[in-house]
């Protein structure tokens, strides 16, 4: 799958869902693993359980891979592994704390 593509559907599937802060980063770059990391925070455990799921059915439905999600039990932190694309989903106060967006940007940030 294009990286545009997924990119596409794992934003609109945050969005159908109201994430809110969404934060994009070019990281092909910088590793050879994923070439984007994708920040996103929820209001709640259940709403970050929902984000999550939502990006899931999303990247299926557009012919995408899963390679897995970490994190549904607690639902504060929640990571999707997409293949070329991670997406961590957080409640905002550890998104705060761990404040992802300084290991990856500015050097890598892509607006969204």
């Amino acid at each position: 799958m294009n990286i545009d593509t997924l990119q596409h559907a794992i934003v609109n599937g945050l969005e159908d869902v109201k994430a809110h802060d969404i934060a994009i980063f070019n990281t092909a770059h910088l590793s050879r693993m994923f070439d984007r990391v994708i920040i996103a925070s929820g209001t709640s455990n259940r709403h970050t359980r929902a984000l999550a799921m939502h990006v899931r059915g999303k990247v299926k439905a557009a012919g995408g891979e899963i390679r897995g999600i970490e994190g549904m039990d607690a639902g504060e932190w929640v990571l999707v592994d997409c293949a070329d694309v991670v997406v961590h989903i957080f409640l905002p106060a550890l998104r705060q704390y761990y404040r992802l967006e300084e290991i990856w940007g500015p050097l890598g940030a892509e607006p969204n």
